[in-house]
């Protein structure tokens, strides 16, 4: 959440990396399925402590409409 507000080099990249590997996250998990299965397995073990982290997760598993899909990719392009 912090880097979302801070307005530095750093504090931009890392919020960057956090939305892509989320939207990574979600494209493994719609791919694979004993992730999902493990994801489950983990939910049961640790019921009530990561609630939070595992609806989002589930969340981000959830399919997306196709019109989603094709958006372009967004964020900042750094140039070297």
């Amino acid at each position: 959440m912090l880097s979302s507000v801070l307005r530095s080099r750093r504090a931009i990249d890392v919020n960057i990396a956090i939305m892509r590997t989320f939207v990574h996250l979600r494209e493994l998990l719609a791919t694979h399925q004993d992730l999902a299965r493990r994801l489950q397995d983990l939910e049961r073990k640790y019921d009530g402590k990561f609630a939070v982290v595992f609806d989002a997760i589930r969340t981000l598993m959830a399919p997306r409409p196709e019109a989603e899909v094709a958006r372009p990719q967004i964020g900042f392009i750094r140039s070297l």
